[in-house]
């Protein structure tokens, strides 16, 4: 198939032909250090007055950056995502935390415990009523910011089911806590249901791919509607074209060579910004891991941690206007050295399984996947700060209508910290008051007032020195 990122033909945005000739270009050149030397040059950040500006790189770049083996040229790398990082998030970290809705599903994914054919699993769907209990305990730990997760099954799982339930997020109050912003991952669907979500007010649509190798796609799901290659690759297309601006991609390392998926992943990137004008809000980057009828040793594709942090450094590095999540999949270990690397999600206190959050004891037969980064979230929150992070619970620009290519523009050229480092503070303030130990609340205090002298702009500090008083007395959900 021909090579086009602008077309609407998932084979030719993601042309297994492109991947093969960037991966025989990356090998002949990994030892090319001149031409290593420009591609680092060239993603360096630019400042121009108050603004910077980084270019990112392309699928081919990042694979000769990817193959290369000599550790000088990886501690360059290692910098380089870092210094990136920094200059467009900060030392500002975004936290949340899934919700799974229901674990029916009907379809063969070889790798997830919810396939059909799994007679082992209890199978259990969510009632509203349950949902506004496990919402409940989600706000009574702290968190803001939700991803809805489904299995896909068109009778127990209809859109309406998901609509309903994303209606009932959002009406909860319970005390001080509020659902302000939930994510949606569930199955490719039509253009007029993405329509639907996006209408029910959803943050970001989030969607794995999971291999973007053809026939290993085909057969790791052999059965059921995800067996479509093309539907499901090309579901971001219709959701961007149903007016969804914030979509989410994501592969799951270990089903497929990694060099072939990190150039995927990158094309992928690649087709939305130059098709829609706005790249992939986000970019999770999940490992295949241990779950209730499925062996990870069975796939011979994983990858170490070594490989693993370069990959995300590379992301960073590649689309540096993206966020980088990173989930409770991993270990608190590999979590810190992430961090450092350029990722600026993590979710905290998370429960994989269907209605985990109201159980006093985490229940392991209905998990997707075993958890590796078992605290809570407040141990989470005293963890980043004592990291020297800003733990953040803001969704300003969500509800600000800062989204899409609006986020973009802000986020390209660094601005978007003029509103990002006070929205943290505030809800970090937010969480100290109604949430948090006296330990991590003299943390974050402290934490709070070296925040405030960085703020720059005068005014802005001192607005925000008047709403943090406003929050100790009563008072939520201020933003800039």
């Amino acid at each position: 198939m021909t090579y086009d990122k602008n077309s609407a033909n998932a084979t030719e945005f993601i042309s297994d032909e492109e991947i093969t000739a960037t991966l025989q270009y990356a090998e002949e050149n990994k030892n090319n250090f001149e031409l290593i030397d420009s591609i680092l040059k060239k993603a360096k950040p630019v400042s121009k007055g108050d603004k910077t500006y980084c270019k990112g790189l392309s699928h081919r770049e990042a694979s000769v950056l990817l193959a290369c083996e000599d550790k000088e040229v990886l501690n360059k790398i290692y910098n380089l995502a870092s210094e990136i990082k920094h200059a467009f998030y900060g030392n500002r970290i975004v936290i949340f935390a899934p919700l799974y809705l229901s674990n029916y599903c009907v379809n063969g994914c070889v790798y997830c415990p919810y396939h059909a054919k799994n007679k082992t699993i209890p199978r259990k769907k969510l009632t509203q009523e349950e949902i506004k209990q496990e919402v409940i305990a989600l706000q009574d730990m702290g968190h803001k910011r939700l991803a809805l997760e489904t299995g896909e099954d068109p009778v127990n799982n209809p859109i309406e089911y998901v609509l309903d339930s994303i209606k009932t997020i959002y009406s909860i109050k319970h005390k001080n806590g509020a659902i302000r912003r939930v994510n949606v991952n569930i199955a490719a669907t039509t253009i007029e249901n993405y329509k639907k979500l996006k209408e029910a007010g959803i943050g970001t649509y989030i969607l794995f791919q999971e291999t973007y190798h053809k026939e290993s796609y085909e057969k790791l799901h052999p059965t059921g509607p995800k067996h479509n290659y093309a539907y499901h690759t090309e579901a971001m297309d219709r959701a961007m074209t149903a007016g969804i601006d914030d979509v989410g991609l994501g592969v799951l390392f270990g089903l497929e060579r990694y060099k072939y998926e990190f150039a995927g992943l990158l094309m992928h990137a690649e087709h939305l910004e130059s098709k829609f004008g706005v790249g992939p809000h986000t970019i999770s980057v999940p490992r295949i891991k241990k779950a209730d009828d499925i062996d990870p040793s069975a796939f011979d594709n994983g990858i170490d941690d070594e490989i693993f942090k370069k990959i995300t450094a590379l992301i960073r590095i590649s689309v540096p206007y993206t966020g980088i999540i990173i989930s409770t999949r991993e270990s608190e270990k590999i979590r810190k050295e992430l961090l450092e690397l350029g990722v600026s999600q993590i979710s905290g206190a998370s429960r994989t399984s269907v209605g985990g959050y109201t159980e006093s004891i985490r229940p392991s037969d209905t998990e997707q996947f075993d958890v590796s980064d078992k605290r809570t979230l407040d141990e989470v929150v005293n963890w980043l700060m004592d990291l020297g992070y800003l733990p953040s619970f803001c969704t300003a620009c969500y509800s600000s209508g800062r989204t899409g290519d609006r986020f973009m523009d802000l986020c390209k050229t660094g601005q978007i910290q003029n509103c990002c480092q006070p929205n943290a503070i505030m809800t970090l303030k937010e969480f100290l008051v109604d949430y948090a130990t006296q330990n991590t609340k003299a943390s974050g205090e402290k934490l709070i007032k070296e925040e405030i002298k960085a703020i720059d702009n005068q005014k802005v500090k001192e607005a925000v020195e008047k709403y943090l008083k406003r929050i100790e007395n009563g008072e939520r959900n201020f933003k800039f």
